[in-house]
């Protein structure tokens, strides 16, 4: 009768000794990262940290045990890290084709109400915007008013604004796609 293998047959080197072998799986795959060049982000489920930045690589692992993803950073409104803005930039990279097809089949429907109305939001905050920076285009400006604009802008105050013009501008967004699908 054969023995079934498992990882540790087929490697010499316990990196985490006497830890499940799950864990020291991901440490070997996490080391190899390293010496291939690419970064040595952890790609478990367990976590997105950076192990060269923390030193225990399973202590963050967000309030549900899940791990953070860039997308969860983003909706949280947090900054992303450099580390996780990279790696966002390598996957979107990666999936550049898929991205492009996927804008050309969107092109070809008709939007949704929830793409309409993300379409008004943001045009009521570039209205917005371009009011406080007075016409001055995005590239003018340094970062750190980039930042206080957009500071500026998450305030509950201007939040009620930018809802109630986006309410408006929806019937107008919905007219600019009828006309661009009937063209």
């Amino acid at each position: 009768m054969a023995e079934q293998l498992s990882f540790k047959h087929f490697y010499t080197v316990e990196y985490r000794p006497g830890e499940d072998e799950q864990i020291n799986y991901r440490a070997y795959k996490r080391r190899r990262h390293m010496y291939e060049g690419e970064s040595a982000e952890c790609e478990c489920v367990d976590c997105n940290c950076d192990p060269c930045e923390c030193s225990d690589w399973r202590a963050d692992m967000g309030p549900d045990g899940g791990g953070y993803s860039t997308s969860d950073a983003e909706s949280l409104g947090e900054k992303l890290s450099i580390s996780s803005r990279l790696k966002l930039s390598r996957s979107i990279r990666r999936n550049k084709a898929k991205i492009a097809m996927g804008r050309k089949r969107a092109a070809r429907r008709f939007a949704s109400k929830d793409v309409l109305d993300r379409r008004a939001r943001k045009a009521a905050y570039k209205m917005f915007y371009n009011k406080i920076t007075k016409g001055i285009p995005k590239d003018k400006l340094s970062p750190q008013r980039k930042q206080s604009i957009e500071d500026r802008l998450k305030k509950p105050a201007f939040q009620g604004r930018i809802n109630k013009i986006s309410r408006k501008l929806v019937k107008d967004v919905r007219k600019k796609e009828m006309a661009r699908k009937r063209a």
